[in-house]
């Protein structure tokens, strides 16, 4: 039985959204960039929240929160890939921005959803690299 190798560094984008998401880095901790036409955000460490699910592997961010208004999250959604005898392959997936609304007095006085969703579309390349 051979072992899956996976890749640990992604570079993703489409449509004036720009991803980077690497596993692991020179000290040890993931790394997760976001920039679009609003923000350029890097996050480390403790700041990643992943997660295995039947989608494959989720990993957030949170991109914004606000008290008694709104808290925005990304989810990227990260398949389940071997690259075999490649060091790099192309990859389509998904992030997903979830805003959760929010009030001081609590989700009775929302009217409405109390989450919305923006999902974009990424396409680029997943590849093994040496850290």
């Amino acid at each position: 039985m051979t072992d899956i190798k996976e890749p640990n560094d992604y570079e993703l984008g489409c449509d004036g959204v720009e991803l980077t998401y690497s596993t692991t880095s020179s000290d040890g901790s993931a790394r997760f960039s976001f920039r679009d036409t609003e923000r350029k955000l890097d996050f480390s460490g403790e700041q990643i929240r992943i997660r295995a699910t039947e989608l494959g592997t989720e990993v957030t961010v949170t991109l914004e929160a606000i008290a008694d208004l709104q808290t925005v999250t990304l989810t990227l959604l990260v398949p389940a890939i071997n690259l075999g005898a490649e060091t790099e392959v192309q990859v389509t997936t998904a992030t997903i921005e979830t805003t959760n609304h929010t009030t001081i007095g609590g989700p009775k006085l929302i009217t409405g959803p109390l989450q919305t969703y923006r999902v974009i579309e990424l396409r680029g390349t997943a590849k093994s690299v040496q850290f």
